[in-house]
């Protein structure tokens, strides 16, 4: 493959990923968690990368969407760790922590804020055992693998 279609293809499955996610936000009702909403960030880098790839091929736009891809399945690896328990996570999403610690009866009962947070250690759906953080971090770093073979072909 050339390094124009090798491009085109990690694009697209970053593309294919973002599509997922607001697909399971917005058909299926699962709203995302903060750490969801860390992982779809370098996705859009990875999809603009690519467009500028296609558009202009050059070794150094594959380096960078290499990076983009392999920071967001490091940060699905860093979420299933945390919805597995095997680490802590941030206590502003998690149900650990201090956070609740400092609110009254009242302030916990009160309806004037947002409602249906997401806790970040919670798996809302799986197939086969592994969480959407788990199938990020799988197919990420497919992408990344798919990025470096971009970067070290020739147009």
């Amino acid at each position: 493959m050339t390094q124009r279609s090798l491009i085109a293809l990690a694009a697209f499955g970053s593309l294919a990923i973002l599509l997922g996610a607001f697909a399971f936000q917005y058909i299926g009702g699962y709203p995302p968690c903060a750490m969801c909403l860390w992982q779809r960030w370098p996705h859009a880098a990875a999809i603009a990368l690519g467009v500028v790839g296609v558009l202009f091929p050059a070794s150094f736009i594959a380096w960078l969407g290499a990076l983009a891809a392999a920071i967001t399945s490091g940060l699905g690896v860093y979420h299933t760790g945390v919805e597995q328990k095997w680490w802590q996570g941030p206590t502003s999403c998690t149900g650990s922590g201090d956070a609740l610690s400092g609110l009254t009866g009242n302030d916990l009962l009160s309806l004037d804020g947002p409602t249906g947070v997401v806790m970040c250690d919670e798996i809302v759906w799986d197939l086969f055992g592994i969480s959407m953080a788990g199938y990020n971090a799988i197919f990420s770093g497919l992408f990344v693998l798919i990025w470096i073979a971009a970067a070290r072909s020739k147009y």
